[in-house]
C-alpha cells in the first residue's frame, strides 16, 4: 500500500534527489518533453532547502519514492514568477506556490494527486496564506508530439476550485526531447482562495 508523507526541513532535503530522479522521468512525457539531467534538478530544487516554508509531499511504495508533488511560499519564486502574477491582486506573501507533481504511471488513479493538493493547502493554511496557486506548461494543439489520447488534468483541477488566471502566463526554459538546446515556454497559472 502507498503511504503519503510529508517531509520538511532535513527530511526533505533528504528526498530531493529522489525528487529530481522522478521529474526527470515523469517530465518527459507529454506535455513537458523535458530531457533533463540530475545536475540541473539539484541547481532547480534548490529552492526547496533554502525556503524555511518549503513541503514535500512524498507517496512511497515501500521505501521508495514513487511521486512526489512539492510547495514554497511565492515570495521563493518571485524572480520566476512575480511578473506574471502582478495582475491578480493578490500580493505574492499571501500566495502559496504549488510546484510540481510527478507521480509514476503505475500509482496514478489512486487518489494519491488529492492527497498531493491536500497536504499542500494545509501547509499553506498553516503559513497563513489565502491563495494557492501553479502552473502549467502550454503547447499547441496541432504540436507533432502530442499523443492522440491525451487528456489536460482541467477537470481535476476545476473540481479542487481552481481557474486558470487570466492574463497570468510566465515563460521557462527546458530543453525538449530530441532538441540540442533550451526553448522559452509559456505556462499558465492557476489560483484559488483557500
Amino acid at each position: 500500500m502507498t503511504e503519503v508523507r510529508v517531509l520538511t526541513g532535513a527530511a526533505l532535503d533528504a528526498a530531493l534527489d529522489d525528487v529530481a530522479r522522478l521529474r526527470i522521468t515523469v517530465f518527459r512525457d507529454w506535455p513537458y518533453l523535458y530531457d533533463g539531467s540530475l545536475e540541473y534538478e539539484r541547481d532547480y530544487l534548490q529552492t526547496y532547502r533554502d525556503s524555511p516554508g518549503a513541503i514535500l509531499v512524498g507517496a512511497f511504495d515501500g521505501a521508495r519514492l514513487v511521486g512526489a508533488s512539492t510547495g514554497t511560499p511565492m515570495e521563493d519564486h518571485a524572480e520566476d514568477f512575480g511578473a506574471a502574477l502582478a495582475g491578480a491582486g493578490v500580493p505574492l506573501e499571501q500566495i502559496f506556490y504549488c510546484a510540481e507533481s510527478v507521480l509514476l504511471p503505475a500509482w496514478r488513479g489512486q487518489g494519491l494527486g488529492h492527497a498531493f493538493f491536500d497536504a499542500r493547502e494545509a501547509h499553506a493554511r498553516q503559513l497563513g496564506r489565502s491563495h494557492v496557486a501553479f502552473c502549467s506548461v502550454k503547447r499547441p494543439e496541432d504540436h507533432p508530439m502530442r499523443p492522440v489520447s491525451f487528456r489536460t488534468n482541467d477537470a481535476f483541477w476545476t473540481k479542487r476550485g481552481y481557474a486558470p488566471l487570466p492574463g497570468a502566463l510566465a515563460e521557462f526554459s527546458w530543453k525538449d526531447v530530441g532538441d540540442t538546446e533550451e526553448s522559452r515556454k509559456p505556462l499558465q497559472f492557476w489560483i484559488r482562495a483557500l
